[in-house]
């Protein structure tokens, strides 16, 4: 049987992280935690749990969590993040396939937006490969990180991966503010230029997605916010992006 090395990375999730670390005991073999030294309880509730600590300044998403990886005993790495848990279905299928040659596994994310589980505006299945060889894959990006593979053969587990994500609105509007910040950076970055349609249509077309394509109406009063704030967020982009090309 295989062995497993989990990764999260943190910085003041002790709202999360017990839940999340708590999940991976008995299914991963150890717990790695990368913190950006946290002010709050983070720190206190790990080192209470038995992982694997350490403390980095934070260099970004990627590279943060490719130092975590490089942290572990084992090649074979589950990389979750502290707003996240492990469904009890999706905890039987990593232990059944410990015993596989296999090496890269997906499974569905399911988020719980202010308390609602949702599964339609775009947000699921969500499928996330987050089971792999480190050895042969490394983390790239710095606002949505996304995993590359030398590999193509990704097989999916059933069960879910928890995503905690929002408990407020107003939560929502401060990350949907700082993300658009960074993405709007790297636009700049790439030498992206604003245009009208990207400033005016974008957002409308980001709502109409979510909520109509993505069904995003079965998901009530929670699937209408999602989709506002979402096209906000695109609206913010690109209008930073155009300040910054005023410098």
């Amino acid at each position: 049987m295989r062995k497993l090395s989990a990764v999260i990375i943190t910085f003041n999730e002790a709202r999360n992280i017990k839940r999340c670390i708590e999940s991976l005991q008995g299914v991963a073999d150890e717990i790695i935690v990368v913190d950006s030294f946290s002010t709050d309880a983070t720190t206190s509730i790990c080192k209470g749990l038995g992982v694997h600590f350490y403390e980095r300044e934070w260099k970004g998403y990627s590279k943060q969590k490719n130092f975590g990886n490089g942290l572990a005993s084992n090649d074979w790495i589950l990389s979750i993040d502290a707003d996240e848990a492990l469904s009890e279905d999706l905890q039987k299928a990593i232990i059944t396939v410990k015993t596989e040659a296999h090496e890269n596994f997906s499974f569905a994310r399911l988020t719980n937006y202010c308390g609602k589980w949702i599964k339609h505006s775009g947000w699921y299945p969500d499928t996330k490969t987050r089971m792999f060889n480190r050895a042969k894959s490394d983390w790239q990006g710095e606002v949505h990180e996304t995993l590359t593979i030398d590999s193509q053969s990704v097989k999916k587990l059933n069960g879910d991966l928890l995503h905690y994500s929002y408990n407020s609105v107003s939560d929502h509007v401060k990350r949907t503010n700082r993300y658009s910040t960074l993405g709007a950076q790297e636009l700049f970055d790439k030498k992206k230029k604003l245009s009208a349609f990207n400033l005016i249509f974008n957002p409308w077309l980001k709502f109409h997605k979510l909520y109509f394509l993505k069904l995003g109406f079965l998901d009530g009063m929670a699937g209408f916010t999602i989709a506002l704030i979402t096209a906000y967020g695109t609206f913010l982009k690109y209008i930073k992006l155009h300040y910054l090309e005023k410098g």
